[in-house]
């Protein structure tokens, strides 16, 4: 027996009887109704009418609730008339005033005047829940056309919920399909049903989503929780939880009265159904509020932690409705806190075209902290209130002392927990400024403080509560609320030279030894850790410059970018410019003002608002200093705000960003799928930058983050912290070059009959014959068909992430596309508009290498940190650990860091074999970069170096322990190699026994002349030193020859020494 939809159908059914819901069959529902219109039973078996409400149950409903009141048959029947008469023909128009007397109520004018008004609520939210339920399926509906929708809820006659199944056994058919038909056969043919539509469900019993009629699909999502419940669940179970979840009687009412957001205006027609994470926060938040509103409470109404981009905002939104309509809280006063100095225009657009949602007509931006005190003076409740923390620091005059005052702030982790004291010192005495939150704790002393942040830190905890509620990254994904991200490090391309930073190192050295002050050097080494310097070094930013254009061409020629959108985030204003005028040099035409793209497919109101600009724009604040032609081009605040208006449109000539602090957080561009990473930042602001290129858009499957400074670790710090576990939901460019490869073989082996050379050298006929015969040769059965398909499917989605990748030849790329072409010649063949269900399914893939998180392998990375000074390289345990690690590059490179921070501390006592040991490992990791590119995922070929490098790890242990041997000291020992390296550089012979017994000598006089410590910058000494050395060696025949590079070297190994041990 086969599970149709019909048994799908039969499943809901049951699950709904179990919330206490009546089942109806339709044709049994159309008996019952009067006046009926009876279709051909032969033809359909079905009893249609265009009546699309339960009359008898809206009249019942009516009369027992309103009893008292004594409402008259003649006014229900107005009430009934006055619904049905809404148009279909402005669906959205009708559904919104539907919805709001849904929602609200409303004031039902008497027949008898002398009577007072009665407040009708089409749904008893009361506990007493006097409600009638029933779901009704195949009811038939004559519209344009007769329809018969799988399954109906309706509550009190009202048809609220519409539900269309799928079956899950036929590939084939999905839950698009469903969706489908309701969207486009139902609302053309039976639009009456969605007058009263509060939301849809479509499932296959596999996937089942819910979401607003008037929502494109992207925008159906799944209830995957319960209250309860620890985890999400998938498939089969999230059938299960939508039905517990959303379809609980008191939950549903809650969702009807409160979570069905409609803008006062709307231009795309905007209904937003929550998702169960706003929801289950929303609900936290507002009992949580209640337990520790002051004065009873502390007033740490609690922090809620959402990954950035899964709607926060509506969260806010559902929070100030709950509030403002709670009887308990009387009307509260709402002050909503954002972080930026410009007020957010997407929330505060949000919240004042929401003052019938909320429920509150004085829903204000406000201008200064003058005008928010003239606010909320002789206001003893309502009011929402957006304005900026920095309003807060104009004056510390209290506001308002009342309780019922809520503090919602957004992205509550940066300066809302700034509660410290800063002293500052001037010749006008000591100044005392304080943290932007103790402004606004003193102005709203009894006010409940509620943070919203997506970068939980413990200050955020000591201001607003413990975190009542979170939602992830991982379940934003997995839940398909936000795209995943793909991990590109391109850092090797541009490395940092060492000998650089031992520059800064010696030249802080040099200060100290000047006499400069400690905590100055300090202070100056803080500023040079941001590396500022060496990012900005011309030879590295023109690398930058070269390597970034030819990537985002790649991308953007390969398709694999949906608009074109970049965003390049520099580390200062100064490398930023530059960079761009790098990337000009390379590009001049990104430079020059020009008209949109796709001007065909713009709307008349796009065409005046598009300004012909150019490709790439610097984006951040002027500075008075800057240079007039850098100062020229930032532009004005109002400038800025034009960019941020063009960069918004899709079809802008702006393409790319280059900005460093600005458009960080809270700029929300759905079609921005990569940005370039070249600055240190800090964990809990590395995931709000990188969630920029998160946000779900059509045809967006993954948001890139390309890194050419290594935030790597970082990143996985912060996504293991803020995934709550160590998983991550970042894919690594590597391992996608692995997967095409992998795929590419697996095709070769299906083609290895076909003789496709006509599509690579023939004429543009040729090769479309070629193509065809390719896709009939795929279609020989159906098993070869399908497995086509689907490896080349995982072949594209590899290949998008990977695209810009060195490690896939040109000829690899053209196989690629003769492949995908295939596919699409099949695919145009047959049914392929739905989204399959893999592609629906799509976990989130978790590639933090097991290798690095192991324990030994984070002591490694800890090479050269303070805390690792102490660390026996050469322990017996330490290749051990190393030994473990499974991946051979990972393996070579951590391999390469343990022997150069070996080495490094072998130079400091000797300093001839440390140069030496130097010289051997940089020929390794030479040949190690030079590596031919067919060997690049050979394991071999890897294993070869890694042997070497292990090698060079064991003779430099050797020599480490070789004074032993001879013995002498370690000190006597560099001077042993110093005197038996001349001996070799000049040609002489010197027996060994004499070199030992010499190098101890030379050792005497160095210690007896060097014992002061400023002998390195006394000239007499040194001097003293040399004629000491000079008779020395000459009454010991050392060297043949008077050279004067013994003394030199000598010399050079005794500071060396004296430096690192004295």
């Amino acid at each position: 027996m086969k599970f149709t939809e019909a048994q799908l159908e039969q499943a809901f059914i049951h699950l709904l009887q179990q919330e206490e819901m009546q089942h109806v069959l339709g044709n049994d529902l159309r008996k019952t109704e009067g006046n009926m219109v009876e279709e051909s039973r032969e033809t359909y078996g079905h009893i249609a009418t265009d009546k699309v409400l339960i009359e008898e149950d809206l009249r019942t409903f009516l009369t027992m609730q309103y009893r008292e009141e004594g409402i008259t048959r003649s006014e229900i029947d107005g009430i009934i008339r006055e619904l049905e008469q809404l148009p279909a023909s402005d669906l959205y128009e009708s559904n919104k005033i539907f919805m709001k007397k849904l929602s609200d109520g409303f004031l039902l004018k008497r027949e008898d005047r002398t009577q007072k008004d009665i407040f009708i609520q089409f749904i008893d939210y009361s506990e007493a829940d006097q409600n009638i339920y029933k779901i009704v399926n195949q009811l038939a509906i004559k519209g344009y056309e007769m329809r018969i929708p799988d399954l109906i809820l309706y509550v009190n006659g009202l048809p609220l919920v519409v539900f269309e199944f799928k079956t899950a056994i036929q590939e084939e058919t999905t839950i698009f399909d469903a969706y489908k038909q309701l969207t486009v056969r139902y609302q053309r043919d039976i639009p009456e049903l969605f007058k009263y539509n509060a939301f849809c469900v479509i499932s296959d019993g596999v996937n089942t989503k819910a979401g607003s009629f008037f929502a494109k699909y992207d925008f159906f999502y799944a209830w995957r929780k319960t209250e309860g419940m620890p985890n999400e669940v998938d498939g089969i179970d999230a059938m299960f939880t939508m039905i517990q979840g959303m379809f609980n009687r008191e939950r549903f009412r809650n969702i009807i009265q409160n979570f069905i957001f409609l803008p006062d205006s709307s231009k795309k027609n905007e209904k937003i159904v929550c998702r169960y994470p706003q929801y289950y926060a929303t609900i936290k938040l507002f009992e949580n509020i209640k337990i520790h509103q002051k004065p009873e409470g502390d007033g740490k109404g609690g922090t809620y932690f959402g990954t950035t981009g899964c709607g926060k905002s509506y969260t806010m939104l559902f929070l100030a409705r709950m509030l403002m309509k709670s009887t308990y809280f009387k009307s509260p006063t709402i002050v909503l806190i954002t972080d930026r100095t410009d007020l957010d225009d997407q929330l505060s657009g949000q919240f004042t075209s929401a003052k019938g949602f909320i429920g509150d007509e004085t829903v204000i931006s406000v201008e200064s902290r003058a005008h928010l005190r003239e606010l909320l003076q002789n206001r003893n409740s309502g009011g929402v209130f957006l304005t900026t923390i920095h309003k807060f620091t104009e004056d510390t005059q209290l506001l308002t002392d009342r309780s019922n005052v809520i503090c919602i702030s957004d992205e509550a982790h940066r300066s809302q927990t700034n509660l410290n004291q800063k002293i500052t010192y001037s010749e006008n005495g000591v100044k005392k400024t304080f943290g932007f939150a103790k402004y606004l704790h003193d102005s709203l002393p009894n006010a409940t403080y509620v943070g919203f942040t997506g970068t939980p830190i413990d200050a955020t905890i000591d201001v607003f509560g413990e975190v009542v509620d979170a939602y992830t990254m991982r379940e934003s994904v997995v839940d398909e609320i936000t795209v995943p991200l793909v991990y590109e490090g391109r850092a090797a391309k541009v490395m940092l030279h060492s000998e650089k930073l031992r520059e800064i190192e010696d030249y802080y050295e040099q200060c100290a030894e000047e006499g400069s002050n400690e905590n100055q050097i300090e202070e100056s080494k803080k500023a040079m850790s941001q590396m500022n310097v060496i990012l900005g070094d011309p030879s590295r930013l023109k690398a930058v410059a070269e390597d970034f254009v030819k990537h985002y061409e790649k991308r953007v020629e390969e398709g694999s970018s949906v608009a074109g959108k970049a965003m390049f985030v520099c580390s200062s204003r100064e490398i930023a410019y530059e960079l761009y005028k790098n990337i000009l040099a390379i590009k001049p035409d990104w430079g020059e003002k020009k008209e949109a793209e796709n001007l065909e497919l713009l709307t008349e109101k796009e065409k005046r608002e598009l300004l012909p600009i150019e490709k790439i724009k610097m984006v951040m604040t002027r500075n008075k200093d800057d240079v007039k032609e850098l100062y020229d081009l930032l532009g004005t605040k109002d400038y800025r705000k034009e960019l941020d208006r063009q960069f918004k449109f899709e079809h802008s000539n702006f393409k790319i960003a280059l900005v460093v602090d600005m458009w960080l957080t809270g700029f929300d561009v759905p079609f921005l799928d990569t940005i370039y990473i070249d600055k240190p930042i800090q964990r809990h602001n590395l995931i709000q930058t990188i969630s920029r290129v998160n946000r779900k858009f059509e045809g967006k499957e993954k948001g890139l983050v390309v890194d050419y400074i290594g935030i790597k670790k970082q990143m996985n710090l912060a996504l293991a912290q803020y995934n709550q576990g160590n998983e991550s939901n970042i894919e690594e460019i590597e391992h996608s070059v692995v997967v095409v490869k992998n795929q590419l073989d697996l095709l070769h082996r299906i083609f290895h009959t076909f003789n496709s050379d006509l599509y690579y050298h023939g004429t543009p006929v040729e090769q479309l014959q070629t193509l065809n015969k390719a896709a009939e040769f795929v279609q020989q059965t159906k098993e070869l068909e399908t497995r086509f398909m689907n490896i080349v499917k995982r072949l594209k989605l590899a290949f998008d992430i990977c695209s810009g990748s060195e490690s896939i030849s040109e000829t690899e790329k053209d196989e690629i596309h003769f492949y995908l072409a295939v596919r699409s010649i099949i695919y145009k063949l047959t049914k392929g508009t739905a989204p399959d269900a893999s592609q629906m399914n799509e976990k989130v893939k978790t590639m933090i290498q097991e290798a690095i998180e192991s324990e030994g392998v984070e002591e490694i990375f800890k090479l050269g940190e303070d805390e690792a000074q102490e660390i026996d390289l050469f322990s017996d345990d330490y290749l051990a650990k190393l030994d473990k690690i499974k991946l051979p590059n990972t393996k070579f490179k951590l391999l390469q860091k343990v022997l150069k921070q070996a080495i490094d501390r072998m130079k400091q006592v000797n300093k001839v074999m440390g140069i030496d040991f130097s010289k051997r490992l940089e020929a390794i990791v030479q040949k190690y970069n030079e590596r031919k590119e067919g060997d690049v995922l050979r394991s071999e070929v890897l294993e070869d170096f890694t042997n070497e490098i292990i090698e060079l790890y064991y003779a430099l242990k050797k020599e480490n322990d070789s004074f032993q041997e001879l013995g002498i000291d370690i000190e006597e020992k560099a001077f042993y190699d110093i005197l038996k390296m001349l001996t070799v550089k000049y040609d002489f012979s010197y027996a060994d026994e004499k070199l030992i017994a010499l190098a101890k000598k030379v050792k005497l006089v160095v210690d007896d002349k060097t014992k002061y410590t400023d002998w390195s910058k006394r000239d007499d000494i040194k001097a003293e030193l040399k004629v000491d050395l000079i008779i020395l060696l000459a009454e010991n025949d050392y060297p043949p020859i008077d050279r004067d590079e013994v003394y030199k070297e000598i010399f050079e190994q005794a500071e060396n020494y004296k430096k690192y041990r004295g």
